[in-house]
């Protein structure tokens, strides 16, 4: 009885897997199979390095969101990732106990929040900020950066976290026993053995940053040019395609899925480059 239940439970996980993998096929057919087509016809180059996006007048180009985007993002990276690993470090070897009951919970609740609520705090706190630093509309790639680091932080937190205490105690009491110092023993033992559980959380919270939408048309400006400084307005890839996607018909609609063809290869690469660092390193 045992072993039918094991090899009915095995089928059923194989179900599962093929599912999850059928569906992201299905996904990418849809996808390149209406998107390559409108990039064939507005032309691959006119529509990867054009400069002017001006559906009406038949001028696809979606260069600046590609900045944009990857403005955005890094500025999210460069934001979010030290502070979530040195806050899992300090969750999970360093924190009181006491503090860690409170600190535990929040990061849950961070990770709960709705995307329209964390744009609507950037608009009415972060924004004004910004207006009375730096002038302008205040909204731009520094203000969508930082909401987005903000963002990132419960997943690259809860995962990092889970990382360092995945490590074998033994680390940790091997180091004291050379005689070494406790934070020389997180740093140099602890955290290289977690380094590819830590790179995980961090290609998660970069998957999200990369496509959050709501969040950041509310403040990223959506001015679909180049932009000039950290201060301009960018319009991203999935916020050129929110704003536009509701009333777009014809080759427009077409382009915009062909936009998501170009967000999907940009989070692949985006995986197969850590995935090839993981590899280097091991």
């Amino acid at each position: 009885m045992k072993r039918q239940k094991e090899n009915i439970m095995k089928y059923v996980f194989l179900i599962c897997a093929c599912m999850s993998i059928l569906f992201v096929a299905l996904i990418c057919i849809f996808l390149f199979a209406n998107g390559l087509p409108a990039m064939a016809e507005i032309g691959f180059a006119d529509f990867l390095l054009g400069k002017n996006w001006k559906p009406l007048q038949n001028q696809f180009g979606i260069f600046p969101m590609i900045i944009g985007s990857i403005y955005v993002t890094a500025g999210a990276i460069i934001v979010g990732v030290p502070i979530g690993i040195l806050t899992a470090i300090f969750m999970s070897r360093f924190c009181p106990k006491k503090l860690y009951k409170i600190i535990k919970p929040a990061v849950g609740l961070l990770a709960g929040i709705p995307s329209i609520v964390y744009g609507f705090f950037a608009l009415v706190v972060m924004v004004p900020i910004a207006q009375d630093l730096f002038g302008g509309s205040g909204k731009g790639i520094l203000t969508a950066s930082v909401l987005l680091g903000l963002m990132i932080l419960p997943t690259i937190i809860e995962v990092s976290e889970s990382a360092l205490n995945a490590v074998p105690e033994s680390y940790y009491e091997g180091s004291l026993a050379l005689g070494a110092t406790h934070e020389r023993s997180v740093f140099k033992a602890m955290l290289p053995a977690a380094k590819s559980g830590m790179l995980a959380g961090i290609i998660l919270g970069i998957g999200r940053a990369i496509g959050e939408t709501m969040a950041v048309v509310m403040i990223a400006g959506n001015s679909a040019i180049m932009p000039e400084s950290i201060t301009s307005g960018v319009r991203t890839l999935t916020s050129n395609i929110v704003l536009e996607m509701a009333y777009a018909s014809g080759l427009h609609e077409e382009a915009l899925i062909a936009t998501a063809c170009v967000l999907f290869v940009f989070i692949l690469l985006i995986n197969l480059c850590f995935s090839m660092l993981k590899k280097k390193e091991a």
